[in-house]
């Protein structure tokens, strides 16, 4: 009997940072101004890439409003 690998969907802060391709910094001070999606278990901040790829979208859309 083999037992599958789980693929995690989330991503510590330093994974998000590294993801996103900013400073551990930004993402902190994004976290603390409540400009990114998180959650926070325990002590952690978890971020969904799910979530990750959508907050780009958004940014993406407001960079091109006139």
């Amino acid at each position: 009997m083999e037992l599958q690998k789980i693929q995690r969907t989330t991503l510590t802060m330093k994974e998000a940072s590294e993801y996103l391709g900013i400073s551990y910094w930004l993402v902190n001070q994004l976290v603390r101004r409540k400009e990114i999606p998180y959650s926070k278990v325990g002590g952690r901040y978890l971020f969904r890439v799910q979530a990750l790829e959508e907050y780009l979208s958004i940014k993406e859309k407001e960079s091109i409003k006139f």
